[in-house]
């Protein structure tokens, strides 16, 4: 029986571990998992500042003519209080003055001399910035689970979270099975060809927060197979593998599975192209996927498995980036039992235009898409301009 994508995702996040955490430098946690609560351990402001450069005084006085008594840095702590008809001279974040309660900004005053000014305004606006306004002492500014960017850093950094607990990175061990498969750097005989799955499996996960490990090509036997698989779960979390899955007499990689303790949660999807495709667990808490041996198919069972998977792992919730967007040109297919995925590039008037595609094993094709049109079980046809849902790759 095969399973929906839908089926098969919900399948994946709810049989996953959750890796350990850690402490790191505020660099090497971007793109990490923040692993808990950061509360703010002042105000921000933590005093009331000047939004801008001006003089510093009182509401009241705006009308006067105002003696600038001193000059504030920012950082600096002001040591005189305000009076009547006086201003000083403040500098953009500096803390305002006692009896101060507004800032002139110094493109709306005018010189006298060298110690007194004027308000050559009508009106003003308070130009402060005043004590917790943006952020109050102890409430959450960040929440655990979101992966982090760099403004989060800067409010990490902010309220002094300098080693901030993130979820461990995921280990992950990439394999590619095949005995007609040589190494990029090989020259092909005339029944070989390059391995450039295991490559690209590496790639898209060298864009996550894990730890990439490479066995090499593992021959078509199922002790080979298994002897690998055994091996790389002793240091890894999650086992990737690419061929070798279908029905053939050469695809081993079930059996082998089966024989190091997996279960399998599936093994089939209602999805073209990426058919075969095995999600299994074993008792210990490691994760396999075993993906189809075409390249297209295996990107994209990454990027619509495997990724979510790999986040879940560490607490985060994977959102892709999805839109409706019009399609450019009719589209028709003859089959329609499973969801399929066409690469589409997306024009300057924003409609979703289907690549130059010859199926499962033409991988040059992705290289002119910036998305995947999904086409819905039941639908052969679908006109120009009708709505089609797209995701970003």
């Amino acid at each position: 029986m095969l399973t929906t994508l839908e089926q098969a995702l919900q399948i994946v996040l709810n049989n996953l571990p959750l890796v350990g955490s850690e402490n790191v430098g505020l660099i090497a946690a971007t793109g990490r998992v923040l692993a808990q609560d950061v509360i703010a351990d002042i105000h921000m402001p933590p005093f009331d500042k000047t939004a801008m450069d001006g003089f510093a005084c009182r509401m009241e006085d705006i009308g006067n003519v105002l003696e600038v008594i001193t000059v504030i840095a920012a950082g600096e702590e002001p040591l005189i209080t305000i009076g009547s008809h006086q201003c000083a001279k403040i500098m953009t974040g500096a803390k305002m003055p006692k009896g101060a309660d507004c800032v002139l900004m110094i493109e709306d005053t005018q010189a006298i001399g060298e110690r007194f000014i004027r308000f050559v305004k009508e009106k003003t606006s308070r130009n402060i910035c005043y004590l917790g306004e943006d952020v109050q002492k102890d409430a959450l500014v960040l929440q655990k689970s979101i992966l982090i960017q760099p403004q989060h850093i800067a409010v990490l950094a902010t309220f002094g979270c300098a080693q901030p607990l993130v979820s461990q990175k995921v280990r992950i061990a990439i394999m590619a099975t095949g005995d007609e498969l040589v190494e990029p750097e090989n020259t092909p005989s005339s029944s070989q060809i390059r391995n450039s799955n295991a490559w690209q499996l590496m790639a898209q996960a060298a864009r996550l927060p894990v730890e990439v490990h490479y066995p090499g090509i593992i021959q078509d036997q199922e002790i080979k197979t298994f002897e690998a698989v055994i091996n790389v779960l002793k240091e890894n979390d999650l086992l990737i593998i690419t061929g070798g899955i279908s029905m053939g007499d050469y695809d081993r990689v079930p059996d082998a599975l089966l024989r190091a303790g997996f279960r399998f949660h599936f093994r089939s999807l209602a999805v073209q192209p990426g058919r075969p495709t095995i999600f299994a667990t074993n008792p210990e808490g490691k994760v396999c996927f075993a993906l189809p041996g075409n390249p297209v198919s295996s990107f994209n069972q990454f990027e619509l498995l495997v990724k979510p998977a790999i986040y879940r792992m560490m607490g985060h919730e994977y959102q892709p980036t999805e839109y409706l967007v019009s399609l450019a040109q009719d589209y028709h297919r003859k089959k329609s039992e499973r969801l399929t995925i066409i690469p589409v590039r997306i024009n300057q008037a924003g409609e979703a235009e289907v690549v130059e595609y010859h199926g499962s094993a033409h991988i040059n094709a992705l290289t002119h898409a910036q998305a995947m049109m999904f086409v819905l079980q039941g639908v052969t046809h679908i006109v120009k301009g009708e709505k089609v849902r797209v995701r970003q790759i």
